[in-house]
């Protein structure tokens, strides 16, 4: 069973999300799963009161939940990517998201979501679901 200290969860049916989070290879302590997952609804539900459509990346150890733009930012700044690549993923997230969904048909836009929120200690209970469910890398990030 892995041991990560973050946790990704992303738009699993997005290519470009999926690219994007192919950073995490380079990452063994950060897991990653579909925005689609039981276990993700149910800790943005406990964080956020809803469950809004967007990248996020929980970090346990840090108590942060970073959303939308900061959360590309942040993956790509842990992945080693130069400065320039985490300010053009974190300047362009909504763009990019908006195109990829009208070419992939998603049919919504990424909700606006993009500051780093403290994590909600009831959320944070969820968080080893969130682990479990990272256990098994979806195809994509393999």
């Amino acid at each position: 069973m892995p041991e990560y200290d973050a946790v990704l969860v992303y738009d699993g049916e997005c290519p470009y999300c999926s690219i994007a989070a192919r950073a995490l290879r380079e990452l063994d302590t950060v897991g990653a799963i579909s925005w689609y997952d039981d276990a993700a609804q149910a800790f943005l539900e406990r964080q956020f009161g809803e469950t809004p459509f967007a990248m996020f990346l929980v970090d346990r150890r840090e108590r942060r939940v970073y959303a939308g733009r900061s959360a590309a930012e942040e993956l790509a700044d842990r992945a080693g990517t130069p400065g320039i690549v985490s300010s053009l993923v974190r300047d362009n997230y909504e763009r990019i998201a908006k195109a990829v969904g009208l070419a992939s048909g998603r049919g919504r836009d990424p909700a606006d979501y993009h500051d780093v929120y403290p994590l909600d200690d009831a959320a944070g209970d969820l968080f080893d679901e969130l682990v479990d469910a990272a256990a098994e890398r979806p195809e994509a990030l393999s």
